[in-house]
């Protein structure tokens, strides 16, 4: 096969995967009602109706304006309504007023889905220079897309919550498992050099890189997260009334936010209930815990005598393990109870690690406005890593950096335990 056609390979490929993501993040949107779409809950979610804009004004930003000869905006306005933080790219709409915006209409969202759409598309199928050399903007569109299908999810089941008739999203849902958590061992590993991040072929966001040696020392890890029984165990401990477990800006959120259990808990006749994508479900005591923020992993961790992994120690472990989990693609939306065997090493729920968000020896972020994706951001928050219920599975690597500041609560976020050796 020469040259031209390894290239027409690769955009066919490129162009199938285009549809087929485009396809999942309208196809998550089927069951709302037009109602959902412009509801914005709490400051740091996002209407459904501004993620289905956002990310096709990425394309149309990113790949349409500075590679489609002649290209010409669907509307001037967009690009103030839809830019999420680039500042070098210009002014934008006040995050927290987003569900403001009963205008433009849901119509007039979906009708600029298939104008942009049907650009890239030509883009990529003409065969032209500009073609080969947008497919990396292309790439990390589909990436940045797939981000905002878990964030779409995240966000529709905040909105949900708020209400009071606590709605579902969605009626099907696995009900809760009649059988034990599967037994709860320790991991022991040695001592040694590991070396993380990305390297090689595929794609991988700047924040992965580069690949770099660190020293692990011998340590424990947790061969499933922790469940939503041993979480209670937690609560009637009460730890959520005594401070000593808890980091100071924690106790400081907990007395402050009034947190009593991971959010979307409710005490419903003496029993604990949780909102789920389905509507309010029995807490089910084999599923991990799901919906806590940095500050109640690392409290849960103290309480329990362990303390949290490293990213460096999940990441040699997530290398060594097959790409399989409970991910957006099983359909449950929600953490499922570990059969025995199954460490959910991906899926289910992100881990919080006790490492900052911090660059990697070496890193530089992308040139130009692309470079706001991830660097800026490197400052007061911790990784996350090995993805959720709610992550898509082509979306997901053991070498993905994940991040959320210590307070937030709304992503699919559980805890596994690690200790030191010895």
């Amino acid at each position: 096969m020469n040259a031209p056609q390894r290239r027409a390979e690769r955009e066919a490929h490129l162009a199938a995967r285009y549809r087929e993501v485009r396809a999942r993040t309208e196809a998550l949107c089927a069951p709302l009602e037009p109602e959902d779409y412009p509801i914005q809950a709490v400051p740091e979610a996002s209407p459904p109706k501004w993620h289905l804009a956002h990310v096709t004004w990425f394309f149309e930003t990113f790949v349409l304006r500075p590679f489609a000869p002649g290209y010409e905006a669907f509307h001037p306005r967009f690009e103030y309504l839809f830019n999420s933080y680039y500042e070098s790219v210009g002014p934008f709409h006040p995050r927290a007023q987003r569900g403001v915006l009963a205008r433009p209409a849901t119509e007039a969202i979906y009708r600029y889905r298939a104008h942009v759409d049907a650009r890239v598309l030509a883009l990529l199928e003409s065969g032209t220079p500009p073609a080969a050399d947008a497919a990396a903007r292309i790439e990390l569109g589909l990436h940045h897309e797939e981000q905002h299908q878990e964030l779409l999810l995240m966000d529709i089941k905040a909105n949900f919550a708020a209400n009071p008739l606590r709605p579902a999203y969605r009626s099907a849902f696995a009900g809760p498992c009649e059988a034990a958590p599967a037994k709860l061992e320790w991991l022991e590993r040695d001592a040694g050099p590991v070396e993380i991040g990305h390297s090689g072929a595929g794609f991988a966001f700047d924040n992965e890189t580069p690949r770099h040696r660190e020293w692990l020392a011998a340590h424990r890890l947790a061969s499933r997260p922790v469940t939503n029984g041993e979480y209670l165990e937690f609560i009637a401990a009460g730890g959520y009334r005594e401070p000593r477990h808890w980091l100071s800006d924690g106790w400081a959120a907990v007395r402050a936010r009034g947190w009593e259990a991971p959010l979307y808990w409710e005490r419903i006749d003496g029993a604990w209930w949780r909102m789920t994508l389905a509507g309010m479900q029995p807490v089910d005591e084999a599923e991990p815990v799901c919906h806590v923020s940095f500050y109640e992993a690392d409290a849960f961790a103290r309480w329990a005598g362990r303390r949290l992994p490293t990213e460096a120690e999940l990441e040699r472990e997530l290398a060594a393990r097959p790409l399989a989990g409970n991910f957006m693609d099983e359909g449950r939306f929600e953490p499922r109870a570990a059969a025995a065997g199954d460490g959910q090493w991906f899926g289910d729920v992100w881990e919080w690690t006790r490492s900052s968000y911090s660059p990697y020896p070496g890193f530089r972020p992308l040139a130009g406005a692309l470079g706001e994706y991830n660097g800026k951001f490197m400052a007061n928050q911790f990784v996350l890593r090995g993805g959720s219920c709610a992550t898509p599975r082509a979306h997901m690597r053991a070498t993905y950096r994940n991040f959320f500041y210590p307070h937030e609560r709304w992503p699919f976020t559980g805890i596994r335990l690690a200790d030191d050796a010895g």
